[in-house]
């Protein structure tokens, strides 16, 4: 019988491997997060095709100069899931300095996707990009994306991991709530956002309101800034 190393994370250079149980219902499926490399880009672009769909705007999904960029400037917090060789999610991160962003757009704090302006002096993560191909979601796959780059966190000794979130339900109430109205309803229980929600369970913490975060008619440009603090750096370690 093959015997499989499992939940282990592997220090090979600057490469991140994890192989992991995925549940898409009560069979487990063996699969691995790691570093996302050139072969996968022509895969990484048609998911986040698949991942957002029109009225998404296309211009938002990664290209080949961004995703080169991600793998250039910091391979670790460029994760891809990969289940029988198909590449079923992604998550993709950057080190910031928290007190140079405390008002920004998803724009300004990822340079556009482009992440040039990583800082690898910086005290947090900020997350860029979380996505899961709709095939295979329901199975785990976006809080073990998410649980990974805590690890990155930790292993980098941040302060914490912070990004905005969408929150694509608001659309179908907008004309009935504000969106504090609407974030108010998640954090009371009240209702349920496909990501805010998925994110809270897996850790993530509501802190306010972005306005203007991004071209997204689904959030009405709106997002949530949530984060995660790093439950084992003291305060005596924090820059």
């Amino acid at each position: 019988m093959e015997t499989r190393h499992l939940c282990t994370v592997k220090e090979m250079g600057h490469i991140f491997y994890k192989e992991l149980y995925f549940y898409p219902g009560n069979t487990p499926t063996f699969g691995t997060i790691r570093t996302y490399t050139p072969p996968d880009f022509e895969g990484l672009i048609r998911l986040q095709e698949e991942c957002f769909p029109p009225p998404f705007p296309s211009e938002l999904h990664w290209d080949v100069e961004q995703l080169q960029n991600h793998v250039t400037l910091f391979p670790d917090g460029a994760l891809c899931a990969e289940v029988d060789g198909k590449l079923v999610g992604s998550i993709t991160s950057l080190i910031v300095r928290e007190e140079d962003y405390a008002e920004h757009t998803w724009a300004t704090i990822t340079d556009d996707g482009m992440i040039r302006n990583h800082n690898p002096q910086g005290d947090a993560l900020y997350v860029v990009d979380l996505c899961v191909s709709p095939e295979f979601r329901g199975q785990g796959i976006g809080s073990k994306l998410m649980s990974s780059l805590y690890e990155v966190t930790t292993a980098y000794r941040l302060k914490k991991l912070f990004g905005g979130v969408r929150m694509p339900g608001y659309a179908k109430v907008a004309d009935q709530l504000t969106p504090h109205e609407y974030l108010e309803d998640i954090l009371s229980g009240k209702r349920t956002d496909p990501i805010v929600t998925m994110l809270m369970k897996s850790g993530r913490r509501p802190i306010k309101l972005l306005p203007d975060y991004i071209d997204d008619d689904q959030s009405k440009g709106y997002a949530v800034l949530m984060e995660w603090a790093n439950p084992i750096l003291s305060e005596s370690n924090i820059p």
